[in-house]
């Protein structure tokens, strides 16, 4: 067992779907299995979800596939989820860990009226770093190996806003420049900033995590600060 930093580049230790299980459970969601070969998970309240996608490859982020997705809906009447996130495989656990945390302790599940600087604020406390073109939008870890920016939604993101070239946050990492994504996590617009931020703010913590394999892509800006 490593103890290992920074987070952003530690990978899933390939148990994403084993640990968020864990965590949901454990804040009392109900789970079943899908006909698509998905496990849903959805609140006590039943205005929220989560669903482990991969194997059905509903589509791809950065050339990687979905492997969870998350929706809210705002009552027990709307058919139509308010908003979505969706996170590759790779994306570190402790970071989606809790943001789920943050979705089933927040009173309104649905859009919110945070300001967009909610997320950057999260992101700077931790030492990240404002890209000088667009402060107001993007900020970059330190080394430069990992991003969340306010952009233009990618294709297939579902959000019940419907008008086009809509943006919401996204994230992702990349160890070596103009090598493959290790993962990437895309929030849709009406997604409440306060949520991503606490995303955020796990994603950057300098807190080390314990992992047992770390991505190959990621060894040489990885720090290994102790073994068990």
């Amino acid at each position: 067992m490593y103890w290992v930093t920074p987070r952003h580049l530690a990978g899933d230790d390939g148990a994403l779907a084993e640990r968020i299980g864990d965590i949901l459970a454990g804040l009392g969601w109900r789970m079943w299995p899908t006909s698509r070969h998905t496990l849903l998970y959805v609140s006590p309240d039943e205005l929220r979800g989560a669903e482990w996608t991969l194997a059905a490859y509903p589509f791809e982020l950065g050339s990687l596939p979905v492997a969870w997705q998350l929706s809210a809906r705002p009552d027990a009447t709307s058919v139509v989820p308010a908003w979505n996130a969706y996170f590759t495989a790779g994306v570190p656990y402790e970071a989606l860990a809790d943001l789920l945390v943050a979705i089933d302790t927040r009173e309104a599940p649905d859009v919110g009226s945070e300001a967009p600087g909610t997320v950057l604020n999260a992101l700077s406390a931790q030492g990240w770093i404002r890209d000088v073109d667009r402060p107001r939008t993007t900020a970059t870890d330190p080394g430069f190996s990992c991003s969340v920016s306010l952009e233009m939604l990618p294709p297939l993101i579902q959000d019940a806003d419907p008008r086009p070239d809509l943006v919401g946050w996204q994230a992702w990492a990349e160890p070596v420049v103009s090598a493959p994504y290790l993962w990437c996590a895309s929030f849709s617009t009406s997604v409440p900033h306060e949520l991503v931020a606490a995303f955020a703010s796990s994603l950057a913590s300098p807190v080390p995590v314990p992992r047992r394999t770390v991505p190959a892509s990621a060894e040489g800006r990885l720090t290994v600060l102790r073994r068990n």
